[in-house]
């Protein structure tokens, strides 16, 4: 079982979902989803999802952007890299997006209610818990890696880093 992130050998790791995050800001804000289905329903996140065969991670933020909030990013920067592990044994890639604009008309859908929320007023409480270690670095333009150990919902050991030789305490 894995407790901390010690436990894990992160050099033989290999995730059993590759997934992405895309958050589009505008002006002091950012477009955030109550997510209705799947892992994290519930729970407000950004607009993302798991990669299918044959795409590339920017495709596939986009792709899941499109399917879950009805716009199509653009001025799209890669913003970091979270890497989960569940005592459970699930394991997760996920590579995080940030866009500056957008085009089409913004909708739910059965997968996501999208909202803009102001950057003074991030709901952490209903976020999963690893976001408010990394936000204000996407917030920043700061690449971010995260490496994390949940037990279900709750984030049992973190570390993160802004690059590979500046371990951010937390």
């Amino acid at each position: 079982m894995f407790k901390t992130i010690a436990d894990v050998n992160w050099v033989t790791w290999s995730a059993d979902i590759t997934a992405t995050l895309m958050f589009v800001f505008r002006d002091n804000e950012v477009l955030l989803i109550h997510k209705k289905r799947g892992l994290g329903k519930g729970k407000i996140n950004g607009p993302g999802g798991k990669l299918e065969a044959g795409e590339s991670l920017l495709e596939c933020a986009i792709r899941e952007t499109e399917e879950e909030v009805c716009i199509t990013p653009h001025t799209i920067s890669p913003a970091g890299e979270l890497f989960f592990q569940f005592v459970d044994g699930l394991s997760i890639h996920c590579t995080v997006f940030r866009a500056e604009g957008w085009s089409g008309q913004l909708g739910e859908t059965e997968e996501a209610d999208p909202f803009w929320c102001s950057l003074d007023e991030l709901p952490f409480e209903r976020m999963w818990e690893d976001d408010a270690t990394w936000f204000d670095h996407l917030i920043e333009k700061k690449y971010f890696t995260g490496t994390y150990i949940f037990d279900g919902d709750r984030m049992v050991d973190a570390a993160i880093c802004t690059n590979k030789n500046a371990p951010i305490a937390l």
